[in-house]
């Protein structure tokens, strides 16, 4: 990998108290003049706020944006050029493609819906840039196969945004609960999502507006008959373009259970589930949904109900890892351990902002305010990786065995809960080839699936 160093990053001891606040001293800014060059593909609500996340952490030109909306698009371009140091507008693109030709980017960042996801980011690497790929990496499981042979092939740096491993109160409970042995033996974990974010409704059939380019937009996923911008929040709501709320939500919770208690592939993924109470409406994820992740001598359970109560008011979306001694809960606002013995001390974590340090974050339009301070340590975690040629902290294949192990369960949910055992190596899921065929979703025409051996 090639170090990212600018010779006139440092200037002064103010400088130099600024990146030992950043946790970036030792990064070399020596050799190479000029901020890093970056690019967002995206420009919706969380490319934004990714985007912007880094501009509070580094010395950066955003050279170009890309987006099939141009209202959106024109918009973004405006407010970066509020955010950064420049000033300047960033080129402007309808299509990622060209962006990435003629603006060169060093660094590129990924917040297109997720049937988007493995193009783009092999695309940006083929290019030469480092990728940080918003969650879940794909739509299917042999995307994420190629998404990760890309990354190690052209020797670029991918941090994927399961920001949850860079979330400060969690790191704290971890270190304190998990890795001190507190909990004892662990062997069951539950991860869960009650929030009543399934969107739904039947909105009618409407022309395509001129400054929205949906052709471009669907890409390689089926083309739908065209019933409102798809990228406010409604696309989430199809399986055509994600993964439906495991993939969404669970993909983070499992991801920090996995980070926590250092867990692999797991050995077996079943689940049940569907449209269970909310059938009126469009949408086609599901509603209620079971999952088991196992793992040796260790069951990891995911449950979502977009309707109804939680099970925890205190943790509506949340991962509780039990041991004998105790159990730990966590959040994005909270963590806490519950010892089973009345004499042990119990502990609490509160979520970290940063609102003295970061005053602009209080007027962006938004902006998740207990989840900027992870962020911003995500693409510090980025950066240093690329300076010091070592894996970040939410590398590519640890994102790739999270969403992939979430579409694991999907597929078992629609072959009627069979018990799926996936082997990377062959890429298949053993002994069952009608799972293994839906590995792979088919692409609509002219696009072409990427393969892991052809990237």
């Amino acid at each position: 990998m090639n170090q990212f160093n600018r010779r006139d990053f440092l200037k002064g001891s103010s400088a130099m108290m600024t990146l030992a606040s950043f946790g970036l001293l030792g990064m070399n800014f020596k050799d190479q003049e000029g901020p890093i060059r970056v690019a967002l593909i995206g420009a919706g609500w969380y490319g934004k706020s990714d985007l912007f996340r880094l501009i509070q952490v580094a010395d950066v030109e955003v050279v170009g944006l890309a987006d099939p909306d141009k209202n959106m698009l024109e918009a973004a371009g405006q407010l970066v050029s509020e955010r950064q140091k420049s000033g300047k507008v960033p080129a402007l693109y309808e299509n990622y493609q060209d962006l990435l030709a003629e603006e060169k980017p060093e660094f590129v960042l990924i917040g297109s819906p997720d049937h988007w996801h493995a193009l783009q980011a092999i695309d940006a690497l083929k290019a030469g840039a480092h990728v940080y790929l918003q969650k879940p990496i794909s739509v299917d499981v042999v995307e994420g196969e190629a998404i990760l042979a890309a990354a190690r092939k052209y020797d670029r740096v991918v941090q994927i945004g399961t920001q949850r491993k860079s979330t400060p109160h969690l790191i704290t409970a971890k270190k304190e609960i998990i890795d001190t042995g507190l909990l004892g033996k662990i062997s069951h974990a539950e991860l869960c999502c009650y929030f009543h974010m399934r969107a739904n409704g039947t909105p009618p059939v409407e022309p395509v507006p001129d400054f929205f380019n949906y052709e471009l937009w669907t890409g390689p996923a089926p083309l739908r008959p065209y019933d409102g911008l798809p990228h406010t929040r409604w696309w989430r709501t199809f399986m055509e373009y994600g993964n439906g709320i495991t993939g969404d939500m669970c993909v983070h919770m499992l991801d920090t259970v996995r980070w926590m208690l250092k867990l692999g592939w797991p050995t077996q993924v079943t689940a049940t589930g569907g449209i269970f109470v909310q059938k009126e409406g469009k949408s086609n994820i599901a509603d209620t949904q079971t999952a088991i992740f196992e793992f040796p001598e260790l069951n990891v359970v995911w449950q979502h109900r977009t309707w109804g109560n939680p099970t925890d008011p205190e943790y509506p979306w949340a991962f509780k890892i039990y041991g004998e001694n105790g159990m730990l809960a966590g959040s994005t606002m909270q963590a806490d351990f519950f010892p089973y013995e009345e004499s042990a001390e119990p502990k609490h974590y509160d979520v970290v902002y940063e609102r003295e340090e970061y005053p602009e974050d209080l007027t962006e339009d938004r902006i998740e305010l207990n989840a900027a301070p992870a962020t911003r340590l995500h693409m510090k975690d980025w950066l240093k990786a690329v300076d010091k040629n070592s894996r970040p902290i939410a590398d590519i294949e640890e994102g790739h065995i999270s969403t992939a192990s979430c579409i694991l369960a999907n597929i078992s949910m629609e072959l009627g809960g069979r018990p799926l055992k996936y082997d990377p190596k062959t890429m298949t899921v053993i002994g069952d080839l009608e799972a293994t065929a839906k590995l792979r979703r088919p692409y609509r025409a002219p696009y072409q699936h990427p393969e892991p051996d052809q990237v």
